[in-house]
């Protein structure tokens, strides 16, 4: 993804994110309170925007769409939500003291998937407009990708922070994705799969400190990544009924599966050594 980070990536690459890997251990430069706190007041400036926004997107949609009232409290709660676990990891942001243009673009794209995760469980009276609506929703969070990575490298003001919230923000489309595509009936919970595969990584890797181990750069990572995002977004397509939802969903669960596969088997032949090339 942009910022050489992608949800069908186990951890950050050693390469990508200039050898970063997200450890409390691993950091090297500790603000002090007064630049935390300046940091803070700048985050809330720019989720302030996001929130007016959010509220007028969902009161829109909630017209449109038919939905529920509680599809406009979920959208703002969920992301208020997500914008206090941003604001608890902002000393990773050191030693800048603004949010920087990067990091706006990247919780304006978590605003929108806080309106997507909102619709799951929904009443769907009017299925065909609200699925072109996520659709378009969608699309506009995962194209914002490209962005946000290059903004961060041109304004040199890219972080630990910044990497971390871009991959989580990547992984938490995943996710939403799944539970839309199976709301929408698209596919069976199976579909799940391809969401918590990340997070069962990062689980697992507790368990055994050697697939917590940095990756270097991989193109086929950031492919399959991208080719994911895609399939299941044609999956909310009112046009793509089953059983063709189905195998577009099996098919990118399978090849994020397989990915995944690559770099398990690649870190367990490497736990003893320091890898030193991509699988």
């Amino acid at each position: 993804m942009p910022r050489g980070i992608d949800p069908a990536s186990p951890g950050l690459s050693g390469s990508d994110a200039g050898g970063i890997c997200w450890h409390a251990t691993d950091l090297k430069l500790m603000p002090t309170p007064s630049t935390v706190d300046v940091l803070r007041r700048d985050a809330w400036r720019e989720a302030l925007p996001c929130f007016v926004l959010l509220a007028a997107l969902a009161g829109s949609i909630t017209v449109l769409g038919g939905l529920t009232h509680w599809f406009n409290i979920k959208s703002i709660a969920m992301f208020a939500g997500a914008f206090a676990v941003v604001l608890r990891g902002l000393p990773a942001h050191a030693p800048h003291a603004r949010f920087g243009a990067a990091n706006r673009v990247t919780l304006a794209r978590l605003a929108l998937i806080a309106l997507l995760a909102a619709g799951v469980g929904e009443p769907l009276p009017h299925a065909t407009a609200t699925a072109w609506g996520a659709i378009v929703v969608a699309t506009t969070a995962a194209l914002l990708d490209a962005v946000d990575g290059p903004l961060a490298r041109n304004s040199r003001m890219a972080s630990e922070f910044g990497a971390r919230f871009d991959m989580e923000t990547d992984a938490l489309l995943v996710l939403v994705l799944c539970l839309l595509v199976m709301h929408f009936d698209k596919a069976g919970a199976w579909i799940l799969a391809a969401g918590l595969m990340r997070y069962l990584f990062v689980l697992a890797a507790g368990l055994w400190p050697w697939m917590a181990r940095p990756l270097p750069a991989s193109q086929r990572r950031k492919t399959v990544c991208v080719a994911l995002v895609t399939a299941l977004i044609v999956c909310l397509g009112p046009i793509i009924a089953l059983p063709w939802s189905q195998t577009i969903a099996a098919a990118s669960l399978a090849m994020l599966a397989w990915s995944f596969a690559i770099d398990t088997v690649w870190l367990m032949r490497h736990r003893h050594s320091i890898p030193e090339s991509a699988p």
